[in-house]
């Protein structure tokens, strides 16, 4: 039996996505209701510009005080669109105080005060979700809490920035540059006028503290993410990687180490074959990979932002806190009780792809080679081609350990012969 009283839901933030979401709780009212159990009513919308026109929000809805609307005791879920730290944070906390459960998108503040949220949550007994915080509509953040709880996550591996993924795409797919790829992504709207959140890698290494999180029941913050971003990605190393049979493209990698006491958080540009499953991933689409125990390989594809995308993630998170208010209970909170320690990038091993311009004479490579058996590691692969007294030296390494890469770049720069390194990029999904 439906209940008539409906459940209230204050809105934080009317851009791109909050106007979606408004939308879909207008046009697909009845359908919400009935899956949901009781009508969902827009009680207010807080925005930063009242006077601008949103169709279908009535005006008297709107307000400028979200603080207020947040605090009204009679809301019944918020939802929190607005990004950024302050006031987002703590208009979510005001939230749970007057008794509202909270639905967010805000990667940001979840990677850097995720365990202090939900501690306010848990404290007032209220919910928090956010599966559209990370890959927009796919569903991603639920299947790791609850679908996957009864096995061993061992790693995620996914491309999660949609912006970055357009922009590499068209560098492998035309041969155009990084300057002119990124300056058609912004003619089309993927990427911001200041993109540096995603060009350099921010974006995506919330998103991967968050996974991390989840994934080993392991608090995992923004600041214990390695970061590296792909505005340094050449046509050059777009070539070296076709000639090994590999694209690039820039990953969000969490892992669980080997002997299970530790995980590790990286996002960075790597060669991966064009073989692996995430190769095909093109234009501004997201993609994760997940390797379990006893699932398996398990991929989740599709659009990765946008407001359409986007809303239809909080709407999924909106029914699902709707539907535990009615029956009086709260979903899944957080799940760190596993407590690993979280490693920083030196331990972290892979495959190398090392491009070198030296001196064309013989001897070099005999050089190279003793300099990387000096520090561990193993080459997989040498290609030279010279000219004029110059020559270039691709070096593929076999698995090595982030420090012993580092040592080996380090004593390679010191030869004589060595005029420079051109680039460093890892190779994954082996």
């Amino acid at each position: 039996m439906m209940r008539t009283r409906p459940l209230k839901v204050a809105l934080l933030g009317c851009g791109v996505v909050g106007s979606e979401v408004a939308r879909i709780m207008t046009t697909h009212a009845d359908d919400l209701a009935a899956r949901i159990g009781a009508p969902v009513e827009l009680a207010g919308v807080a925005v930063r510009r009242p006077s601008k026109v949103r169709e279908g929000i009535p005006q008297e809805l709107v307000t400028t005080d979200a603080t207020a609307l947040v605090k009204r005791g009679d809301i019944d879920v918020v939802v929190e669109v607005i990004g950024g730290i302050e006031p987002a944070r703590s208009l979510i906390t005001t939230a749970f105080e007057h008794g509202a459960s909270v639905v967010s998108a805000n990667k940001a503040l979840l990677a850097q005060d995720g365990a202090a949220l939900h501690a306010a949550a848990g404290r007032h007994g209220k919910d928090l979700y956010y599966e559209a915080a990370v890959a927009g509509a796919i569903p991603l953040i639920r299947p790791l809490r609850e679908s996957l709880a009864g096995d061993k996550v061992n790693r995620v591996l996914g491309i999660v920035n949609g912006t970055t993924n357009f922009i590499l795409d068209k560098m492998d797919s035309t041969g155009a540059g990084y300057q002119e790829a990124l300056d058609e992504a912004t003619a089309l709207g993927y990427a911001e006028a200041d993109p540096t959140a995603d060009v350099e890698g921010f974006d995506a290494a919330a998103k991967a503290a968050i996974l991390a999180g989840i994934a080993f029941h392991t608090r995992v913050r923004l600041d214990d993410v390695y970061r590296e971003g792909m505005t340094e990605v050449t046509a050059a190393d777009f070539a070296s990687a076709k000639n090994m049979g590999c694209t690039i493209k820039l990953l969000a990698i969490c892992e669980r180490a080997e002997d299970g006491r530790s995980v590790t958080a990286r996002v960075h540009p790597a060669m991966i074959p064009l073989t692996h499953p995430l190769a095909s991933v093109r234009g501004a689409y997201n993609a994760v990979f997940v390797e379990s125990d006893a699932s398996g390989q398990l991929m989740f594809y599709g659009p990765g932002a946008g407001g359409a995308p986007t809303a239809s993630a909080v709407l999924g998170d909106l029914v699902a806190v709707c539907r535990n208010r009615l029956s009086g209970t709260t979903g899944p909170g957080e799940s760190a009780y596993a407590a690993l320690s979280v490693e920083g990038m030196g331990e972290v091993v892979t495959r190398y792809h090392i491009s070198l311009d030296v001196a064309d004479k013989p001897g070099v490579l005999a050089q190279v080679a003793t300099v990387f058996a000096e520090h561990g590691v193993s080459i997989d692969t040498v290609r030279q081609q010279g000219k004029d007294g110059e020559a270039s030296l691709v070096v593929v390494t076999h698995r090595a350990s982030d420090a012993a890469l580092g040592g080996t770049v380090e004593a390679l720069r010191k030869l004589d012969t060595v005029r420079g390194v051109a680039s460093i990029m890892r190779v994954e999904g082996e």
